[in-house]
């Protein structure tokens, strides 16, 4: 069994500068909270997305709560969202005082079925949050039709989806707002990040104010986030198939490390350290990255052309690319009647591929009711949530990286 990892996640976007830049700013900590990265951070947003504002945080759910709280909405207001989602995204709505309502999915792209959305819209609904689903744009022509005809806002969710276009549009642009994510195993990572845009002057105005009043985060909860780059890349990932598993166990028992997810959030609650602003040392790390955006993106879709190649014509069912154009395969998303078993079998060899989502509400110990989530309301994605697993694109799987993959995923098809 190989030492170190092929993996979907695990600090994935970080390369060697990347590792090198958290190294030298953990020792400056004079930049961490305040300086001039976070707005020129902001304003290069605003050029490469196309929108005329952008406010940072320091989480795609922190961007995602001062939207909502920015829009003037009214306590018990319907927001409408679909399932096979994480529960960063009803959260944001729980915490504002609203009303999650969940849509079903589409079984051909994971996204948001519009057919569903109209059913479920009644006279309290005010927003609509459509989620790009692993960077695969949603049908954006007939959602803002809906939105339109019915006088409803629209949100887009572009966590996955940063670079992605939609008829040669970017995502993000179509509505009333945009958050975006920079989580560490997004489109681009400085470990926790988030981005608000808009083009409303009213709402742009709204969002400042709201990030004025957060504040930023504790040099405790920022030191973790610089930590993360150095400490997986240097010591748990290459003895991650002796020590390294139980050494990231052990750095989150002492807090050394951040969990992705907070157990707060498992049950619908608030962590201390949401919403807050994009501290200026995660806006160094983020800049970084933003300037690899296209190399990224590029690389995400000529591994994702190989395991089009490698999967067609097995048991497996994949997308259909074809009409694909604008996707930037954040992952790439493959249909099994044995999915989760296929999971445990890759683990085992240490191919850790994705399993994104094991219930229509992740991660899969949700506490579902605590988020307004009941079973059997949208049977699509309960379903497809039994039977999805996804491989991974990122700049450190190479070709050989992904036919490994592709010739293990044959060799279990049956």
């Amino acid at each position: 069994m190989r030492i170190k990892p092929i993996s979907i996640s695990l600090s994935p976007n970080t390369e060697q500068d990347d590792i090198l830049l958290a190294f030298k700013l953990l020792l400056q900590p004079w930049l961490w909270k305040k300086g001039a990265s976070t707005l020129a951070l902001e304003q290069e947003f605003t050029q490469y997305i196309g929108t005329e504002y952008a406010y940072s945080f320091n989480s795609g759910r922190s961007a995602l709560f001062a939207i909502l709280r920015s829009l003037g909405l009214q306590q018990g207001d319907e927001v409408l969202l679909q399932t096979f989602t994480c529960n960063a995204v009803p959260n944001p709505v729980l915490w504002a005082g609203l009303k999650p309502v969940y849509v079903d999915c589409r079984e051909d792209d994971f996204n948001i079925n519009p057919v569903d959305l109209e059913k479920k819209i009644t006279p309290k609904s005010r927003v609509v949050i459509i989620q790009h689903t692993f960077g695969l744009p949603a049908d954006m022509d007939r959602i803002m039709e809906i939105c339109n005809r019915r006088n409803i806002i629209l949100v887009e969710d572009c966590a996955h989806a940063l670079g992605a276009t939609y008829k040669g549009k970017k995502v993000g642009t179509f509505g009333e707002a945009a958050f975006f994510s920079f989580s560490r195993d997004k489109v681009i990572s400085c470990v926790y990040g988030g981005m608000a845009t808009t083009n409303d002057p009213v709402l742009a105005e709204n969002l400042k104010k709201f990030q004025e009043t957060v504040g930023y985060p504790s040099l405790c909860w920022i030191a973790q986030q610089l930590l993360h780059p150095i400490l997986m890349n240097w010591i748990i990932l290459p003895t991650y198939g002796l020590l390294g598993k139980y050494l990231l166990i052990f750095f989150q028992w002492l807090h050394i490390l951040s969990k992705a997810v907070h157990w707060k959030e498992k049950r619908g609650k608030m962590p201390g350290y949401f919403p807050r602003r994009l501290p200026n040392v995660l806006a160094i790390l983020a800049f970084h990255q933003f300037a690899k955006l296209e190399r990224f993106n590029t690389h995400r879709k000529q591994i994702a052309a190989l395991y089009v190649k490698e999967l067609s014509n097995t048991k497996y069912k994949i997308l259909d690319t074809k009409y694909q154009e604008g996707n930037i395969f954040l992952r790439f998303p493959v249909v099994h009647p044995n999915a989760h078993e296929i999971i445990k079998k890759a683990w085992s060899q240490n191919l850790l591929i994705g399993d994104w989502y094991t219930t229509p509400i992740a991660p899969h110990d949700t506490q579902l009711d605590a988020v307004g989530y009941s079973m059997g309301s949208c049977p699509i994605a309960e379903r497809l949530a039994k039977i999805t697993l996804n491989l991974p694109t990122h700049i450190r799987i190479s070709q050989k990286d992904a036919e490994t993959i592709a010739k293990f995923l044959k060799s279990v098809e049956t």
